[in-house]
């Protein structure tokens, strides 16, 4: 058992079918506010916790958050300098909590009308468990790597869930899948940089293969590059930072420095990699249940929505953002997404 699962406050144990994270409960109380209460008291507990369970934690439970969702950035306090306020980023006004800005809301119901992505054909694999692996599973980010500095850690909360079996969030852990890289591989991507832009912007994958006209950008909105790979500012451990489709940058990139576009050579290689990264060892799917909150790392581990029946069912999820320790190479950088005079 780690140290963290040893702390008296807390019952952590390893997450079910995965090859990472873990389940945190309390060991005495139940609830949200029982547990931000001992987690205050012991404000290290959770982030380390986080830390040794390579970036995924899962806290089952946490059902009041619904009626006060103040609670959710109060716990999402404990893991960095500042919960981002979503009115002061690039974020559509429709997808921000009316009352609590740090939220955002990914729901298929107004005002926010987000669907699920298409289902995969076929939509399970031999074994009967939905498929993970890229590029037959498609959607796979990092939260707002077209940022800089991009945010550190994200709270994700089940408000409401679709049936079993349906909607369920795709994790990848980055650090293993650094680690099971080729000396070979290793050597050429080290100092490689992937070019990565919001969606919506006319440059994904998709957007270039339909023949869409990129739009402008604003000096604010402009494609950033971003290392490959990233050492964790906390542990140093070295993991991969890059997303496919709809966050890079497919007209100028996807990776610096390589032919760009569609049949370019760093879109050969971005495959290569999102194939290995994302091959099931490294992949925990999580079916979720309402109350159920999940705490990972953007730094270290990229996820992926999966389909669910829109029609027969409404899905509501908040999220929360962290942000404020990216690693020394975005030491002194202003916030790339704030436009010049704000």
């Amino acid at each position: 058992m780690s140290d963290a699962g040893k702390n008296s406050a807390f019952e952590i144990s390893p997450l079910p079918g995965a090859t990472f994270g873990s389940v945190v409960r309390l060991a005495e109380g139940s609830g949200i506010r029982d547990l931000i209460a001992v987690a205050e008291a012991a404000s290290e507990a959770l982030p380390s916790a986080l830390t040794q369970a390579q970036g995924f934690l899962l806290l089952p439970g946490m059902n009041a958050i619904n009626q006060e969702p103040e609670l959710l950035v109060r716990l999402s306090r404990l893991f960095g300098l500042e919960v981002e306020n979503y009115l002061q980023t690039l974020t559509r006004k429709n997808a921000i909590h009316t009352e609590v800005p740090e939220i955002l809301i990914v729901s298929n119901t107004p005002p926010c009308s987000r669907m699920p992505p298409e289902r995969p054909d076929p939509p399970l694999t031999a074994d009967g468990t939905i498929p993970v692996q890229f590029p037959l599973r498609r959607g796979w980010h990092t939260d707002q790597s077209y940022r800089r500095p991009p945010p550190d850690i994200s709270l994700f909360y089940a408000m409401m869930t679709a049936s079993k079996g349906q909607g369920q969030t795709c994790y990848a852990n980055g650090i293993a899948a650094y680690e099971a890289l080729s000396p070979e591989m290793k050597e050429r991507v080290e100092r490689l940089e992937g070019l990565h832009v919001q969606p919506g912007t006319g440059r994904s994958e998709q957007a270039v293969k339909e023949g869409e006209t990129p739009r402008p950008l604003a000096p604010h909105e402009s494609s950033l590059a971003q290392p490959v790979v990233r050492a964790h500012p906390v542990t140093g451990q070295r993991a991969l930072y890059l997303c496919e489709g709809g966050q890079m940058d497919w007209v100028d990139g996807p990776l610096v420095g390589m032919e760009p576009g569609l049949d370019g050579d760093g879109a050969k290689l971005l495959y290569e990699l999102m194939t290995h990264y994302t091959r099931p060892e490294f992949v925990y799917a999580h079916d979720w249940q309402e109350g159920d909150l999940v705490i990972y790392e953007n730094r270290s581990m990229i996820h992926a929505a999966t389909w669910f029946d829109a029609v027969a069912y409404d899905r509501i999820m908040w999220r929360t953002t962290v942000w404020g320790n990216p690693g020394e190479m975005y030491d002194g950088e202003k916030r790339s997404w704030v436009p010049d005079g704000n």
